[in-house]
């Protein structure tokens, strides 16, 4: 799964009073390797800057070209208003990389270059500037590329709720505003009904209806409910690509099951298969953390309740209601359509997901606060013995001490979870915004 595109900018400052020469042909080597990796555009400075007036003029090229980053290589000693210019034109994410020492030669020390970084990151750090990263050596840090990406679906992205939030779900509302402000989102505002009443042919109708029959085992629901999830999953295809939405929270109940006559979770699950980002209940924040984790090339993430916990055999059971991504299904129980709840008109998807190593992310707020929860763990088999989706999981600490952290801190209850490890990304992004950091 392709990670969000970013345009990174990359410039290597020096003095001509060390080996700058060396300098030169290692910025060069490093630009070959970068261009190694997928899914950045790379926007070079070709050559050293060494001069005030040479870094105001990159950072003025750079600010023309729309990065959303920049990389400053100490590439040896500099002078220290060369990364102040730079970071006062440019007000971007900065990654501050200092070079391995070459050998000695008879002289004096060649580059100088960690003394460099130390310089840049105290002029930062004394100005005001917080949100620096650093590296020492020979390979750019790939995590902070992946927090740049994940701050670059947030600006970029069009996030919509279709009505509010679920009934009773104050924990999971956000002030608008502050969201804004904390990552350049603009929330779209859409009515229950502008879905509902969305119109499709009856070509896309039918070829979902056959695309549901071929995923799940229908038999547990009516001709009529079955219609329901196949005109929905078109309903809410359509919408979101008619206004270019790239992820969408929904008020899933209780007015869809009572008005429209089914919850949405069957349509939502075989959506997000095919990567659409979709958040239930109306939680902004929890659809933003499935678009934080699907940004760094996170499969299909899973807004779930931090559930059953079985303290004596140390697991917890990521469940919810029947939402996950159906290509998530384990491939061996029957992935079957229900109505266990809403009265009869609950309509899930039901299955075991597949075991694999975890990783769990929910940013949350609370009042002003932004705070990044994160958690790694192993999703183990088992059998299916319950309606919804669901993973057991078993984390590598203690689950009882990952409960109270959760309850200590009044993180909300939907957690984003997605196969792999993404961990470092999220921290590197909590630092970069100053977000509090809950581990």
């Amino acid at each position: 799964m392709g990670k969000t595109s970013v345009k990174i900018g990359v410039i290597c400052l020096a003095r001509k009073t060390f080996d700058f020469n060396a300098a030169l042909d290692i910025y060069k080597k490093i630009q070959i390797d970068l261009k190694k990796i997928p899914n950045v555009e790379w926007r070079y400075i070709p050559e050293l800057v060494i001069e005030e007036e040479e870094a105001i003029a990159a950072a003025l090229d750079l600010k023309s070209k729309n990065v959303d980053a920049v990389i400053a290589i100490s590439g040896t000693f500099h002078l220290g208003e060369l990364i102040l210019q730079l970071n006062k034109i440019l007000q971007k994410p900065i990654l501050l990389w200092g070079l391995y020492e070459l050998p000695y030669n008879g002289g004096k020390i060649r580059l100088n270059s960690v003394c460099g970084l130390n310089l840049d990151s105290s002029n930062l750090y004394k100005t005001g500037t917080r949100d620096y990263h650093h590296i020492i050596g020979d390979q750019v840090d790939e995590d902070w590329i992946d927090a740049v990406r994940v701050l670059k679906a947030f600006s970029s992205s069009k996030i919509g709720i279709i009505g509010h939030h679920a009934k009773g779900f104050y924990n999971i509302d956000v002030d608008e505003s502050i969201l804004f402000k904390e990552t350049g989102v603009l929330l779209q505002h859409f009515e229950l009904n502008e879905v509902w009443d969305f119109k499709v042919s009856d070509i896309d109708v039918g070829r979902r209806r056959e695309q549901v029959k071929e995923i799940f085992d229908t038999s547990g629901i009516t001709n009529a409910q079955l219609d329901k999830v196949t005109q929905l999953t078109a309903k809410l295809a359509g919408f979101m690509d008619k206004y270019g939405l790239n992820a969408l929270a929904i008020r899933c109940w209780p007015e869809f099951a009572a008005e429209f006559g089914i919850s949405p979770c069957a349509a939502m699950s075989i959506l997000q298969s095919e990567n659409y980002v979709l958040g239930c209940e109306g939680d902004v924040l929890g659809l933003m953390s499935m678009l934080a984790q699907k940004a760094v090339g996170g499969e299909t993430p899973f807004l779930t309740d931090f559930s059953q916990v079985d303290f004596e055999q140390n697991f917890t059971l990521l469940w919810h209601c029947g939402v996950a991504a159906c290509n998530l299904w384990d491939e061996k129980c029957v992935r079957s359509l229900d109505t266990y709840f809403a009265g009869g008109k609950g309509v899930t998807a039901d299955f075991v997901m597949k075991p694999g190593k975890v990783s769990m992310l929910r940013i949350d707020s609370a009042g002003e606060e932004f705070r990044v929860f994160l958690q790694a763990a192993d999703g183990l088999p088992m059998n299916k013995e319950l309606k919804g989706t669901y993973l057991k999981t078993r984390f590598n600490d203690n689950v009882r001490v990952i409960l109270d952290k959760i309850i200590r801190n009044g993180i909300a209850h939907h957690i984003s979870m997605t196969y792999g490890k993404y961990i470092r990304p999220m921290e590197i992004l909590a630092k970069i915004k100053g977000w509090k950091l809950i581990q």
